[in-house]
C-alpha cells in the first residue's frame, strides 16, 4: 500500500452497489429503483456529493450490471468512479472498493466511509457528523442508533427471551476506518462479515459509536420505499 509522508489526510467513500436485494421485491435490484423521481442510488450519491471534505467516492459494482451507465448519464456524479469489482458479498465488494482507491492514489491511512447505496436517507450532516467525532479518534467510528424497542430472543416461532437493551444500537453507515486497517481486516475476517465494524472488532479493537438517526434506514422491504419517499417529500 502507498505510505502517505507530508499531504493531509484525506476523506474517500466507497459504495457497495453490486447486490440485487431480494427482500425487496422488486424485478431489477433495488439500488436502481424510483424513489421521489431518482434511482435510489442517486439519492445516496448526491448525499455524499453535498460533502465538500470528500475527495473521491468507488462505487462498485456486480461485472454484469446493465443498469448503472444510464443511471450515470442521465444523473452525473463526478465524485464517484465505478469500478465493476464486486463479489458474492458485501465484504467482497467493499474489499474491491478500498483496492480500487488505492491504485487510483489514496493511502492507506487516508479514511475511507463506506456506507449502504439502499440508505439513501442520511444527510450530509450526518456524514459531516461521522467524520468531526472519527477523524481524530485511534480506531475510527459508526453511525449508529440506540435501540428503543424490546428485543425478543425466537425459539420455533415463540418469545424465548427478553434482552435487556440499555447498552443496543443499530449499527447503521457509513462506517469509516483508515483504508489500510479495514483493507487488512477484511482480509483476515472472511466474507461472512455484514459490516466494516465487526471486522475491525476482530482484530481486538473497538470502534466509535456516533449517534445516528431513526430516518437512515437502509431500504430492504417493499414497504420501505414508500416510507423512504414521503420522508424525501418532507424534506422538500
Amino acid at each position: 500500500m502507498p505510505l502517505r509522508t507530508h499531504t493531509p489526510i484525506r476523506f474517500f467513500a466507497v459504495i457497495p452497489c453490486a447486490g440485487f436485494g431480494s427482500r425487496a421485491g422488486t424485478a431489477t435490484p433495488k439500488q436502481y429503483q424510483d424513489i421521489g423521481g431518482l434511482p435510489l442510488v442517486v439519492h445516496t450519491l448526491k448525499v455524499f456529493a453535498g460533502v465538500a471534505r470528500m475527495a473521491q467516492g468507488v462505487l462498485v459494482l456486480a461485472p454484469d450490471d446493465v443498469h448503472m451507465e444510464g443511471v450515470l448519464a442521465a444523473h452525473p456524479q463526478p465524485l464517484f468512479a465505478t469500478s465493476r469489482t464486486g463479489g458474492a458479498t458485501r465484504a467482497d465488494s467493499v474489499l474491491a472498493g478500498l483496492r480500487a482507491l488505492l491504485k487510483q492514489g489514496a493511502y492507506d491511512n487516508d479514511w475511507v466511509l463506506v456506507h449502504d447505496a439502499a440508505r439513501c436517507l442520511v444527510t450530509p450532516e450526518q456524514i459531516n457528523a461521522l467524520i468531526d467525532a472519527c477523524q481524530d479518534d485511534a480506531v475510527g467510528g459508526l453511525l449508529a442508533h440506540k435501540l428503543a424497542d424490546t428485543l425478543k430472543v425466537e425459539l420455533n416461532g415463540r418469545v424465548a427471551q427478553t434482552v435487556d437493551r440499555a447498552d443496543k444500537w443499530l449499527a447503521q453507515t457509513p462506517q469509516m476506518f483508515r483504508i489500510g486497517v479495514l483493507l487488512n481486516a477484511l482480509e483476515h475476517a472472511g466474507a461472512a462479515v455484514t459490516d466494516e465494524a465487526s471486522a475491525i472488532e476482530a482484530m481486538g479493537l473497538s470502534p466509535l459509536l456516533v449517534p445516528g438517526n431513526a430516518q437512515n434506514f437502509k431500504v430492504t422491504y417493499p414497504e420501505d420505499f414508500a416510507l423512504a419517499a414521503a420522508i424525501l417529500n418532507s424534506r422538500r
